[in-house]
């Protein structure tokens, strides 16, 4: 069942009917971890993400696909069809986990959600990822990352003061929120089956994911009812300390060094220590340490500040661009710069998995599954003959 997999999850099978970003990439970190991850598709299109962007050399798949579908198996399913609903009921009554990313209720309007699934098969876990979760008066409202994150207070945080929020340049509620929350729920609804022998519904709303980053500021408001504000705040613009500089060469460095322990060594390492001397990290002094600094980082260029990225208590770090991010040593030395092989033989970079077992490792090495790929060798499992599929086909089923 398992195939080339390994990992903890070895002898889990996955139903994944979830498209685009969350989903398939929880799905993905599954498939690392040893699960068989089964991806439907609509026979007539798949996935969206196949064709969107640039495609790996030699195969009709997008980078953006290849990056959230390796090792997975693709079988080409029309659940709109009754013909097709009942192929997909076989391969659950086969299966631990069915993975969905529709609005809530779609999948129970098809007579194949959780009310009607949880009857025939109790040892099931669905896990439902949705803007904003089963129920609630909002359930039904279309969105995306930038909407749950809006919602959910983040991107009110997220830009200089006296300025417009800043629209993240990565998906903080659609994976942080989605992603990796629904994974969580996945792994623990799986080891309370171990215990009690009974699937459940895992009810995942990237809204709610995205509200819980805020603990830091939530703290303070809920102890004295002050409303964080974007820019003022300790780990948003306020520290000189903590803070992002632009160096002469127009390139951006961040310094980290929230405890006053690191900013002191920063500035021993720089030959500056007298700037704390002349003006204690305090309140009032905030604003003249944080003039200096800038001065400070634009006396040298990106390059010219490199040997203080490598010192191991300055927390001096350069804002990388992704090509940077590709050669970074402790990215490569940790197998998160890895290369994947295409189905033309030919090596892609890819981004590895950051889980790593010391007793069940994980293993990222698989093919891309073209559309529908796998659809005759796993439904032939299922018992369909010749006949039956090509029936199936006919009635635009499979």
């Amino acid at each position: 069942m398992t195939g080339e997999s390994s990992g903890p999850l070895q002898g889990v099978r996955v139903v994944d009917l979830s498209l685009l970003l969350p989903g398939p990439l929880c799905s993905q970190h599954l498939a690392d971890m040893g699960a068989e991850v089964i991806k439907i598709e609509n026979p007539r299109m798949g996935d969206m993400t196949r064709h969107w962007g640039g495609k790996i050399e030699g195969t009709e798949n997008s980078a953006m696909f290849s990056l959230l579908n390796r090792k997975k198996k693709s079988v080409t399913i029309n659940i709109k069809r009754e013909a097709g609903r009942e192929v997909l009921l076989k391969l659950l009554a086969t299966s631990d986990i069915l993975l969905e990313g529709f609005r809530p209720g779609t999948m129970s309007e098809l007579e194949i959600g959780w009310p009607q699934l949880q009857k025939k098969f109790p040892r099931l876990i669905y896990c439902a990822i949705s803007g904003y979760g089963a129920t609630g008066p909002d359930k039904d409202m279309a969105g995306h990352d930038g909407n749950f994150a809006a919602r959910a207070g983040l991107l009110g945080l997220n830009g200089p003061k006296n300025s417009a929020p800043v629209i993240p340049g990565f998906q903080v509620a659609d994976i942080g929120g989605g992603t990796l929350v629904a994974l969580s729920g996945i792994l623990a609804a799986l080891y309370a089956r171990e215990k009690t022998g009974i699937g459940q519904f895992v009810d995942i709303s990237m809204m709610d994911g995205a509200m819980a980053f805020l603990h830091l500021y939530a703290a303070e408001y809920i102890a004295n009812g002050k409303k964080p504000l974007r820019g003022h705040e300790m780990l948003n613009g306020k520290l000189p300390n903590y803070n992002i500089y632009e160096t002469k060469d127009n390139r951006f460095v961040i310094l980290a060094a929230l405890e006053e322990r690191f900013f002191r060594t920063f500035l021993k390492t720089i030959d500056r220590s007298d700037l704390l001397e002349k003006t204690p990290l305090n309140e009032e002094n905030l604003s003249t340490i944080h003039h200096q600094m800038i001065q400070i980082f634009k006396s040298k260029t990106l390059q010219e500040w490199k040997p203080w990225f490598e010192h191991t208590d300055c927390c001096l770090s350069p804002v990388a661009e992704l090509d940077e991010v590709f050669e970074d040593r402790q990215l490569k030395a940790r197998g998160m710069v890895t290369l994947q092989k295409s189905k033309t033989g030919k090596d892609f970079l890819s981004i590895g998995s950051p889980f790593v077992f010391s007793e069940t490792p994980v293993n990222i090495h698989g093919s891309v599954p073209d559309l529908g790929e796998n659809t005759r060798e796993l439904l032939s499992e299922l018992g369909y003959s010749e006949a039956e599929l090509a029936d199936l086909k006919e009635k635009r089923a499979i």
